[in-house]
């Protein structure tokens, strides 16, 4: 099962995934019927989640029925204890959607909700996260996740973003990290597929950040929040909703 979820993540283009996955991944999800994790979002039991990721694969990560990972579901949990998201009205962009959330935050009444990317067939508004088309101060929320390793430019990105946040907003952006790095690398002259996968881990990153993504992020004017939430958790829950027991929050606000 590894083996072939790695191979269709690896060699299968991540627009046609976007159509296709969660027929499959519900087809798998019969083999994995049982009590022993909960999906915080979509609120289904399995005996343990899909494995998912490039070689190797994580085990216990992605839920057949709704397409969560750890990241997912951690960041709904967030949302839910951290902040107003659920209940006041907000203008939110989310670039690069993920499905799982997309319906869910569509369905939602206090929502005015925009997604936007530059080629996910997911997204409504086709735009360049470099040069984001709304004007300033115009978002209460934005979530951009697993995307600044893929840009060009992730300053002029983490930029625009907080230009069109409004002041008193915040966006949530998650990206990979190796926290052994204390600077993040990256290195124009590394183009080819393969010497990307070796130097960044996939062949379409650009850099790997390290543990200076938070100030990154508040050079392009944010005040961040480097929140441990996770850490704060009970084990039992954190076992049970299957979240990343390391991952970092990055809670952004644009005072």
């Amino acid at each position: 099962m590894k083996k072939l979820i790695s191979f269709v993540i690896k060699h299968i283009p991540r627009k046609y995934l976007q159509h296709f996955a969660h027929f499959g991944a519900k087809f798998l999800g019969l083999f994995y019927r049982g009590h022993g994790v909960h999906c915080n979002v979509c609120d289904h039991e399995y005996r343990e989640f899909l494995p998912y990721g490039r070689t190797p694969p994580r085990a216990n990560a992605l839920c057949p029925n709704c397409l969560t990972l750890e990241r997912h579901r951690l960041m709904w949990r967030y949302l839910e204890d951290k902040t107003d998201f659920f209940t006041a009205p907000k203008k939110v962009l989310h670039i690069a959607p993920e499905l799982c959330f997309i319906k869910r935050f569509e369905k939602m009444r206090n929502l005015e909700y925009i997604t936007g990317d530059l080629e996910s067939p997911l997204a409504k508004v086709k735009m360049d996260v470099h040069q984001i088309p709304f004007e300033d101060h115009h978002f209460d929320a934005v979530f951009c996740n697993h995307v600044m390793e893929h840009v060009e430019d992730d300053h002029q990105a983490m930029s625009e973003i907080f230009r069109v946040l409004k002041k008193g907003g915040f966006a949530i952006l998650q990206s990979p990290q190796d926290m052994s790095l204390e600077h993040t690398f990256e290195d124009p002259s590394i183009t080819s597929p393969q010497a990307r996968e070796d130097a960044y881990g996939q062949t379409d990153h650009v850099r790997l950040f390290g543990r200076d993504y938070g100030q990154r992020l508040k050079k392009a004017g944010f005040d961040v929040l480097e929140d441990t939430f996770v850490q704060r958790l009970p084990e039992e829950e954190v076992r049970k909703y299957g979240f990343p027991a390391e991952e970092i929050v990055y809670f952004c606000r644009k005072n």
